[in-house]
């Protein structure tokens, strides 16, 4: 629960008036010293403790009147070390409430603990910061503070005169702030006020504490001096009837006058709140039971019975009865949730529940929904909304609004890629394929047993390459297994039937079955028996057409199966032929029987020879051994079978350049694939444009134990085979990522890595050439109902979680950063921290959250979720956890919030660019490079000019918007109709009238002042008006530029199949040759990427004119006009809307 400092009673409401005339004259006068700048940082937050505000009276009218007499809270002078407990704690550990505790879920609860008082840091403009105590007067009408150097009677701020209240560090005075970056953005709020608009910055000790404030302070502006008489009327009536409604529901001929039983009330709560424990709804049950049985003056020989669990146990009988208010208290509770209470009322004009315009302005504004209308609002409400009243009036409260947002309609991840969405009609090669391993293997690689279910298992799951190793086995019948191991043996008759069977239950595309065939010529002819009669029709036996360059596409071999192997020689005329055997266990069993014959006891276990195995994949994984590859006969008809992914062997790059075909496919082993991405990260994309490349986990790997597919995806390798019965991290990326196409089990990779002539590097720590960086920003807001670890018992039922947020993608992108710990509460854990993370190519990332028990001995895995960054979405979600092996974890889940925006926020403004003039000089124009060959060089430089033009069209529409948006007191991840409808709560006169109004009758809306502005409102007009005349400037320019960049683009073009010759007559030799071809493959990046940037600019544009148009008419900021309309955004789908195909990036 929030921080507020020492427990104090609570002045009641009709005392408040009384003791107003002496609120703020008996402050003491103190000299200003400054905090620390390290105290207001959002980590240090975690390192105090504070005790909390006593929270018992749950009206404000159940207080007694002889406490009206106590004095305001004071505090006696600075604290200098920031913190009252004075109690040191780990670094990352914070405290979270109790169930004991009242949970802040009205704006009387609000102003409750704002008649406390808490603790605050002031930011000044110098820098400095200072510790203050804040709190209400009790007539609650102004806001106070000690201890100052100001006369008691002016060390406050009257509530009448406060024009704004605003979250985030989003004032001119954080920003410019020497302690910015140590502020958490969650903490920090400012209050407006004056007809200067003056700005006190103050930073919480916590994010609750920060909603705490805002909140109440937003409902006494709305309110004014009503506010007493709408907390007096109100109290949430729209929920209480609802509840008692509940209640008398539950009532059956067992009940008494008295209540209900309290089996009834229990099921009631977990129908709300399904992942609550009974135990904890019986112990709150009769903790109050206790208490008022005390109350009534019965003394119960258990004492107050908080960590006695005992009497729990014994049978519930008919007299035990609970009573409307207890079970009223308990659902508070336990289905009460502050977070998102802080978050309805932010969109609800500080009413305590969503009408329709509300809801449809969240929707639209924060969680990118487009095609909304209070029509869609209304179909919320009806389907989410608990109460008949609410649904009758268009109402939706905070049970609803809880509901809503824990329910699949905000799901983190995007339901457009719930079905297929990318182009399945590019060549083969374009894309990853989901693959397994040793299929067939359900366990370890050595001993571990076969089982048909393995197939069954991966085709379900969306694998699109199987393996089967074929041995000779009994009888004359092939068997399926690993070569030289314990493992046993299938029957492949078996085996075909069960690929036949599943091969297109998960997805239509093709299947391809990897054959490692170590069979003797009588056997491969009963295996081309199987294969012919158990899929049949199924087979592509086509043969590959000698002219095409790549290889066709998935869309063009639906519900086809490839057979991979070894094949006999081109034009091979005669019969059986002799080829080289893949044979990918050898090693595996060399070492093996080397572990066993160096030094293994005579009684020595299995367990300790494949010890003693493992000891030599160190060695194998820098060094992997060169066995050479044994001959054997292949049968020419099994041979015929194999047309599109023939075997071969992998020698170099400029090897296969010159003559590999496109149907002839490598396999690499693991620690060759990973040291060709260290050495030649370049060559092997390029190799990996035109080819097929497959990676098969080192041998070594005994325990089934899986690589990093991230490290071969990011140079481009389509199949990389993995260990589908091992879980843990490397299992959760690749499940995750074939997540994004429908689960078809092909994904296109970027277009940087298919187009013809690009220019990227599998290894790069920068940006990537002509791909614009994105941020992504994370705000873990909590958690709900995370379960104990499995097969934890050190702790019982105790959880301490905290979150890793970790991104996974190129060496560029990949990080992590994790929360504090909440101690003792996996319920409902808040943590409310944000983290940003700029992604350099947004195509090949994901986004991975992990949940973790915080222990002194290991912390140990509760559950996580992983997600490719192009299936967010954005706004406030619910994450599903899942265990360690995949499966749900019922009802948990984490609740955060995520926006991907352009660019980054927070700094100092002359750090950012806020003069578009100054920002010119600064900027870093994209250089192309000379190859050392005129004729192309003379080419490239034409460009250069367009080059600069295009980044000072984008660069000076996003500093315009950015300023923009720093004038409109948001943050860095709002967009513009978030802009739009805050400008709205500030841009009215005294009246209520608005000082400011759009125009809307041009497809450019125009600002216009309604009356004399004071300075800050004629700011927001004239840096609107760069904007609107930057972004003209993109959509008038940008096409001309594009169309200019792409005829360079196109000419330089026609020189790349003969610059080797010309770079030879320029008298380029060796490295030069390749640094040329390097080099004009870098300009041709560049080229491209730019003019998308530019495309891409204008789109931008276009949609924040749409963005400004839709928000003036739903903040009721447009002037009457002939022909005004509503112009929908298009972020997202709206609800109702079907998925429709979306095509990721086209080929060059």
């Amino acid at each position: 629960m929030a921080e507020f400092g020492e427990n104090k009673s609570s002045p009641p409401v009709a005392g408040w008036k009384a003791a107003s005339g002496g609120a703020g004259m008996s402050l003491e006068t103190h000299g200003e010293e400054p905090v620390s700048n390290g105290n207001c940082s959002g980590s240090d937050t975690a390192r105090r403790v504070q005790s909390e505000s006593s929270c018992e009276s749950p009206t404000w009218e159940s207080a007694g009147s002889d406490s009206a007499t106590r004095p305001i809270p004071r505090r006696s002078s600075l604290i200098k070390d920031g913190s009252r407990a004075g109690r040191e704690r780990k670094k990352t550990v914070s405290f979270s409430s109790s169930l004991s505790e009242k949970k802040i879920s009205s704006a009387a609860d609000c102003i409750h603990s704002m008649v406390e008082g808490s603790e605050l840091k002031k930011v000044r403009p110098n820098s400095r910061v200072y510790q203050r105590y804040y709190l209400l007067d009790a007539g609650l009408q102004a806001l106070c503070w000690e201890p100052s150097k100001k006369e008691s009677d002016k060390a406050r701020i009257s509530l009448a005169s406060i024009r704004e209240v605003r979250t985030g560090r989003n004032t001119e005075t954080f920003r410019t702030s020497g302690v910015y970056e140590q502020i958490s953005e969650d903490c920090a709020f400012s209050i407006i006020y004056g007809e200067m608009y003056e700005s006190l910055d103050l930073v919480a000790n916590s994010a609750e504490v920060a909603n705490i404030w805002v909140t109440g302070l937003r409902y006494l502006m709305q309110y004014g001096k009503h506010a007493l008489d709408m907390l007096a009327s109100s109290q949430n009536s729209l929920r209480l009837g609802w509840l008692e409604q509940l209640f008398c529901s539950a009532t059956d001929k067992h009940d008494t006058e008295e209540g209900i039983c309290l089996q009834s009330a229990v099921k009631l709560i977990q129908n709300v709140n399904p992942g609550v424990s009974s135990i904890k709804v019986e112990h709150r049950f009769k903790e109050l039971q206790r208490l008022r049985e005390k109350m009534y003056g019965l003394t119960l020989d258990n004492g107050s019975g908080v960590n006695d669990y005992s009497e729990i146990k014994r049978p519930i009988g008919r007299n035990e009865q609970v009573t409307k208010q207890e079970f009223i208290e308990v659902f508070h509770d336990f289905c009460t949730r502050p977070e998102i209470y802080f978050l309805l009322v932010q969109f609800s004009s500080n009413k305590e529940f969503l009408d329709t315009k509300d809801l449809m302005r969240f929707l639209e504004a924060e969680q990118g929904m487009a095609q909304v209308s209070e029509e869609t609002s209304l179909k919320v409400i009806q389907s989410h909304e608990p109460s008949e009243e609410g649904r009758l009036q268009g109402y939706l409260s905070l049970d609803g609004f809880t509901s809503y947002l824990t329910s699949e309609e905000c799901r983190l991840f995007d339901r457009e890629h719930d079905t297929v969405c990318q182009d399945m009609s590019q060549p083969l090669s374009h894309y990853y394929i989901n693959s397994s391993h040793n299929t067939y293997l359900i366990e370890d690689q050595y001993r571990g047993p076969s089982d048909i279910s393995g197939y069954i298992r991966a085709l379900k799951m969306g694998c699109r390459c199987v393996e089967v190793d074929v041995w000779d086995g009994p009888d004359e019948e092939p068997v399926v297994c690993t070569g030289h191991t314990l493992s046993p043996p299938l029957a492949l008759r078996c085996v075909l039937e069960a690929i036949g069977k599943f091969a297109f239950v998960a997805s239509e595309y093709p299947l391809i079955v990897c054959i490692e065939n170590h069979c003797s010529p009588q056997q491969q002819k009963v295996m081309m028996q199987h294969l012919l009669r158990t899929l049949g029709d199924k087979l592509y036996i086509d043969s590959a057409d000698e002219e095409e360059s790549y290889l066709p596409s998935p869309h063009a071999l639906r519900h086809r199966i490839l057979l991979k192997g070894k094949k006999l020689e081109p034009g091979w005329e005669g019969g059986d032929g002799e080829v080289s055997e893949e044979d990918e266990g050898a090693e595996m069993c060399q070492k093996m029987k080397a572990a066993d014959s160096g030094g293994s006891a005579p009684g020595g276990s299995e367990k300790d020879v494949v010890q003693k195995s493992v000891s030599f994949t160190a060695v194998t994984q820098c060094n992997p051994p060169h066995f050479p590859p044994k001959r054997f006969q292949l049968l020419k008809e099994l041979s015929d079978l194999v047309t599109l992914c023939h075997s071969i062997r992998f020698i170099d790059f400029p090897t296969s350049s010159k003559s590999q075909k496109p149907w002839e496919l490598c396999s690499f082993h693991e620690s060759l694939a990973v040291r060709l991405v260290a050495e030649s990260p370049g060559d092997f994309v390029n190799h990996n444009k035109h080819f097929l490349s497959r990676v098969y986990p080192n041998p070594m790997r005994i325990d089934s134990s899986n690589m990093n597919p991230q490290d071969l995806w990011k140079c481009g390798c389509q199949i990389v085979s993995m260990n589908f019965q091992t879980a843990g991290l490397m299992m959760d990326l690749n499940t995750a990522w074939f997540q994004q196409n429908g689960n078809c089990g092909y994904v296109l990779r970027p277009a940087i890595m298919r187009q013809e002539v690009s220019y990227f590097s599998a290894d790069t720590r920068d940006t990537v050439p002509g791909v614009a960086p994105q941020l992504l920003h994370v705000k873990v807001i909590s958690g709900q109902n995370l379960p104990k670890p499995r097969g934890s018992g050190t702790k019982g039922d105790v959880v301490d979680p905290y979150v890793f947020v970790e991104i996974h993608g190129i060496p560029a992108d990949c990080t992590e950063r994790r929360t504090r710990t909440i101690l003792q509460n996996g319920d409902n854990p808040i943590f409310d921290e944000s983290f940003e993370f700029q992604i350099n190519l947004p195509e090949l990332a994901m986004v991975r959250f992990v949940v973790l028990d915080d222990d002194f001995i290991v912390d140990e895995f509760i559950g996580q979720y992983a997600i490719p960054l192009e299936c967010l979405q954005p706004g406030y979600r619910h994450v599903p956890l899942q265990s360690l092996t995949g499966e749900d974890l019922p009802h948990a889940k984490l609740f955060v919030h995520v926006a991907l925006t352009n660019r980054r926020g927070g700094g100092k403004p002359h750090k950012r660019g806020l003069s578009v003039r100054k920002a010119r000089k600064r900027r870093d124009y994209t250089a192309l490079r000379d190859l050392g060959v005129r004729a192309v060089d003379e080419v490239f430089k034409m460009a250069a000019p367009l080059l600069r033009e295009a980044t000072d069209l984008k660069e000076n529409m996003q500093n315009s918007v950015a300023v923009f948006r720093e004038l409109c007191g948001v943050s860095a991840v709002a967009n513009l109709m978030q802009c739009v409808l805050a400008l709205g709560s500030r841009a009215a006169g005294p009246d209520g009238t608005p000082l400011l109004l759009f125009d809307l009758r041009d497809h450019y809306p125009t600002l216009e002042p309604q009356g004399t502005l004071p300075d800050v409102l004629r700011r927001v007009v004239s840096t609107y008006e760069m904007m609107v005349q930057a972004s003209r400037a993109v959509i008038e320019l940008s096409d001309g530029i594009y169309d200019k960049i792409l005829h360079i683009q196109t000419t330089a073009m026609e020189f790349h199949e003969k610059l080797q010759s010309l770079a030879a007559k320029e008298g380029l030799k060796g490295r030069k040759v390749s640094r040329a071809l390097e080099s004009f493959s870098w300009n041709i990046t560049i080229l491209k990427g730019q003019a998308d940037l530019l495309k891409r600019a204008k789109a931008e544009v276009q949609e924040n004119m749409k963005q400004v148009h839709d928000a003036a008419l739903t903040g009721n900021l447009s002037k009457e006009g002939v022909g005004v309309r509503r112009v929908r955004s298009q972020t997202r789908r709206g609800q109702d809307d079907k998925p429709t195909p979306s095509v990721r990036g086209t080929t060059v």
